[in-house]
């Protein structure tokens, strides 16, 4: 009879099992994969975005469902966070954003550390196919190849996205069985498709510094607003800024939502009709197709001309007032009407999970069943891109650590 039982050797419930063997409970730790902490291994491009050097309120404004994680990231800061891997001797270093890296750009340094905290749990290579409960309290697994007999069973099966690591959304199917509530699944942080074929066009641009606005149809109020990166790519958009959107864009269907790019967003109207000015006066005898290199990718010139509605071919010295001002618009509002997400196994993240409702905040226990618990993208929680997302599973896996096991002490 195991004390601890823990599905899933990701960044939740590696950390999970540190704080329990730690604690002298015999943890075991089932994961799909040989390797523990996969998916941890390619986040943030193989970097790893362990965390955002912000205080734990910036986390909870900055997560859907934020307010139940106030216990979990009160007692694991982002600061605690850092110092943990620091600890564990992988040095950090803060980049824009506040986001947080190892200095190596090594995410498994990061993995590599986590599996080192866990190393007093046992690891065992094994699908868990049924958590089993008896008059309201668990009593162990099944899975492929047996059975094992625990006191407590943590779920930090990750989510759906990414299912080669093993967050193929299986968690999600155990935790229904059990009777908790799953709200509907979805992709977080998910490159968009576009209405159209405009983006296919644009295939392989990259803009570095554009403002991007993201506004819901009917509404004036933009569901997001950012500056920095995005991609054109053969079905639509991608790119940090992007990714970021995506959490925002809820209910998603096709037209609901409308991407707009500041393709000059350090230029006013007026600096950037000056600017367009002088450009044309300097290639007042050339046609306007032929001039505007430097002012915007080769690329994108035949797009954002053909978008103003004045042809190519006029002569820039010929452009009248009017014509301007459409170019001017199209630079400072580059519009890109929304299809839908790509699918959710492009995701970063999964939103929905195990309803909210019916978790314990201060232990990330169950309501339902006693001896149940749940972190990470188990949880109907999620945030944008910047660290947000690995720091709740962090402090989300040190709670349900340090809380597991606490009953038996007492009553022991």
């Amino acid at each position: 009879m195991r004390d601890v039982i823990i599905v899933g050797a990701g960044a939740a419930g590696l950390m999970a099992a540190g704080h329990c063997a730690g604690r002298g409970l015999s943890t075991l730790v089932l994961d799909k994969n040989e390797l523990p902490g996969r998916k941890l291994r390619i986040t943030g491009k193989g970097r790893c975005n362990v965390t955002n050097n912000c205080p734990p309120e910036d986390v909870i404004s900055a997560a859907r469902g934020g307010r139940f994680l106030y216990s979990a990231l009160s007692g694991f800061t982002p600061g605690d966070t850092m110092a943990f891997f620091e600890g564990l001797g992988v040095p950090l270093k803060t980049e824009r954003g506040r986001r947080v890296f190892p200095q190596s750009d090594r995410a498994a340094d990061i993995a590599g550390a986590l599996a080192r905290f866990a190393g007093g749990a046992e690891l065992r290579r094994d699908t868990v196919t049924e958590v089993l409960v008896e008059n309201g309290h668990i009593t162990g697994v099944r899975t492929n190849k047996g059975y094992y007999k625990g006191r407590n069973v943590l779920l930090a099966c990750g989510g759906a996205s990414y299912p080669a690591t093993g967050s193929d959304g299986s968690g999600y199917r155990l935790c229904e069985r059990l009777g908790h509530t799953i709200a509907p699944i979805g992709p977080s942080l998910v490159p968009l498709v576009e209405v159209g074929e405009l983006c296919q066009r644009l295939m392989g641009l990259s803009l570095r510094n554009v403002g991007v606005r993201v506004n819901a149809a009917g509404k004036k109020k933009p569901v997001y607003e950012d500056f920095g990166e995005l991609l054109f790519t053969h079905f639509g958009l991608s790119g940090p800024t992007i990714l970021s959107a995506s959490a925002f864009m809820r209910p998603m269907e096709p037209g609901a939502y409308t991407v707009h790019i500041d393709l000059k967003p350090a230029l006013d109207e007026g600096q950037l009709d000056a600017r367009l000015l002088r450009d044309l006066e300097e290639n007042r005898n050339r046609q306007l197709i032929n001039s505007l290199d430097r002012l915007l990718p080769q690329k994108l010139i035949p797009v954002a001309v053909e978008r103003s509605g004045v042809p190519g071919e006029t002569r820039c010295n010929s452009m009248t007032r009017e014509q301007r001002r459409s170019l001017l618009g199209v630079l400072k509002d580059f519009t890109v009407e929304i299809e839908g997400f790509r699918p959710i196994a492009e995701a970063i993240v999964t939103a929905g999970g195990v309803s909210l409702k019916e978790v314990d905040p201060r232990t990330m226990g169950s309501k339902l069943i006693e001896g149940l618990y749940f972190a990470g993208e188990m949880l109907d929680v999620d945030a944008p891109t910047g660290g947000y997302n690995l720091q709740i599973a962090f402090a989300t896996g040190r709670l349900a650590g340090v809380s597991m096991g606490k009953q038996e002490g007492a009553n022991g």
